[in-house]
């Protein structure tokens, strides 16, 4: 068994979710997940199928983004997993839809970090092993630090 990094490639604000997922239907159920829950997000979502044809399905609601997703599920290119892009909403503003979807098995990050998707090749297939999320800790924040959180809550419309 091999084990390989690939880098997701997205613009700096875009957030990613990536999961596992086990069936032809997922690129419909997730489009209909996330849409129901931020009706004008800007999305694309792409799914690798593991058997069948093995193809790439995809499906969103901007060119761009599901262009990203096409071109990343590609690079990762393993088994049963989707990938959805998105802007104009927060992994938050979704995940509970996705979660909800019979087909999604797990969700292995959710974020706007860079990132890194740690994948295992082996005779039997290739899947996904973890994903490297960003940059480690500094410090632990200060007394300043968890005012300037709670502003920022407040700003995006998550505290009063």
């Amino acid at each position: 068994m091999e084990l390989k990094r690939v880098e997701v490639e997205k613009d700096s604000e875009t957030n990613v979710i990536i999961g596992q997922s086990h069936f032809i239907k997922t690129v419909e159920d997730i489009y209909e997940a996330v849409v129901t829950s931020v009706p004008d997000i800007e999305f694309g979502v792409a799914f690798c199928e593991a058997s069948g044809d093995r193809l790439i399905r995809y499906d969103g609601t901007d060119e761009r983004l599901k262009d990203q997703a096409v071109k990343n599920a590609e690079k990762i290119n393993a088994g049963h997993f989707f990938i959805l892009m998105m802007d104009g909403a927060f992994p938050i503003n979704v995940m509970d839809a996705l979660k909800s979807v019979p087909e999604v098995c797990r969700i292995y990050c959710a974020t706007a970090n860079p990132l890194e998707v740690v994948v295992a090749d082996a005779e039997s297939g290739r899947g996904i092993m973890g994903v490297i999320d960003g940059s480690p800790t500094i410090g632990v924040e200060d007394e300043e630090d968890k005012e300037e959180r709670k502003e920022f809550l407040q700003t995006i419309g998550y505290k009063r």
